[in-house]
């Protein structure tokens, strides 16, 4: 496996590190993402971007030396000249080789079970977990045997104004690989065009979760499964809470940039 590097990767710590600042960008409680071993990165998908889990990667990045491995959306693998950009960044778009090699060496893994079905919602819809019964995210920390570190915060729905359902719109219009179609108004404009709203956004990192590698714990039983998903949603959310309705300095844990 090619190890992330080159254009694609200075140009992702360079363009994120100035919107940490655009953003008074902090973390609350990094600890656990410093310990050794692999660990799955579960959180929330802010829109429309996650752009809050991207500041994330580079705080990461500085602290671990290597960018954490983000499970891209799959359509990716078919855009013209996007398989080099997520080879560079050292992204996987599903489980293979090249995520089996990262979790071995140690590496963490992040992603968003919510994806841009969460992300590109209207304004109604702000900091609510919205994943559905989906658990794919935890059948791969089962066979990987990741513990799971549920992370949210505050500032990623109020960077843009969502004004649709950008996944209702998609299928209505016939979007290819079942992509978003969401317009979205930012500080310049409409959205990809605008910058975002300059929002401070707080990642606040919560303790991992490891009811799913417990002896006896029993992948192929889906009432087992759906309560541990229920426990990531519930953490995920309630770091989302937590954040929007205490200052960080209140919660015990040092702030990292």
């Amino acid at each position: 496996m090619r190890r992330a590097g080159g254009l694609p990767l200075a140009t992702w710590l360079g363009f994120f590190k100035l919107l940490q600042r655009y953003h008074r960008y902090e973390v609350v409680n990094l600890e656990p993402l410093l310990q050794p071993g692999a660990k799955l990165i579960v959180g929330y998908h802010g829109r429309p971007l996650a752009l809050d889990l991207c500041m994330l990667t580079v705080t990461l990045h500085e602290r671990l030396g290597y960018l954490p491995h983000g499970v891209a959306h799959g359509a990716f693998d078919r855009i013209p000249g996007m398989r080099a950009v997520v080879d560079g960044l050292g992204f996987v778009t599903g489980d293979d080789a090249r995520l089996a090699q990262a979790v071995a060496r140690g590496e963490h893994v992040l992603l968003q079970p919510g994806g841009t079905r969460e992300g590109c919602r209207s304004f109604r819809h702000r900091y609510r977990v919205s994943w559905g019964e989906r658990l794919g995210y935890l059948r791969l920390a089962v066979r990987y045997r990741l513990p799971i570190v549920p992370v949210g915060g505050s500032g990623m729905d109020d960077a843009y104004l969502g004004l649709n359902d950008g996944h209702a719109l998609g299928r209505r219009v016939g979007m290819p690989a079942r992509l978003p179609l969401w317009l979205g108004v930012g500080a310049t404009g409409v959205w990809p065009l605008s910058l975002p709203f300059p929002v401070k956004m707080t990642q606040w990192v919560g303790e991992p979760l490891t009811r799913h590698l417990a002896p006896g714990f029993d992948a192929s039983d889906r009432v087992s499964m759906l309560e541990a998903h229920g426990e990531v949603a519930g953490a995920v959310q309630a770091l989302l809470d937590r954040a929007r309705g205490r200052s960080p300095a209140r919660m015990a844990g040092k702030a990292a940039v």
